[in-house]
């Protein structure tokens, strides 16, 4: 994406930077969902942001973090993680912007389908994945295991 990008609304949407790290840690404390994973991290954001520059989106309005959602791109897949958007900044528009940029970033790399994370109990966050033409696919389940 563009090393910046302000919108009509005056939202400015960039990659994230180092410094940007304990903001996106209050910001995810606020407006994302947390469950069965281990706690983030200033040092798990800082080794995001070092190993892909353009991986971690953010929205900003008035220099507040109001919206996120990470860009994965192992160079096979296309994959999306932490959708947020600020409670008082929802119905707004701005995940719509969030999957766009990542969408983009996944056609210029290459990419043919991208997939999402999205919890089955995060029924809030279903509209905006369906209404960006996403939808679940009921063969697959997710393994995972803790390192």
């Amino acid at each position: 994406m563009p090393a910046e990008q302000e919108t009509a609304d005056g939202l400015v949407f960039r990659s994230a930077a180092a410094a940007d790290a304990s903001a996106v840690l209050d910001f995810w404390a606020e407006a994302a969902e947390d469950s069965d994973r281990p706690a983030d991290s200033v040092d798990a954001v800082l080794r995001l942001v070092a190993r892909d520059p353009d991986a971690l989106v953010l929205a900003f309005d008035n220099n507040q973090v109001v919206g996120s959602i990470i860009v994965g791109w192992d160079g096979w897949r296309c994959h999306l993680y932490r959708l947020a958007v600020a409670p008082t900044h929802r119905r707004r528009g701005i995940a719509r912007k969030l999957i766009a940029f990542a969408e983009s970033r996944f056609t210029e790399y290459g990419g043919t389908r991208a997939d999402a994370m999205v919890l089955d109990t995060n029924t809030e966050a279903h509209p905006a994945w369906r209404n960006a033409g996403y939808s679940p696919q009921p063969n697959w389940s997710r393994w995972v295991k803790p390192l």
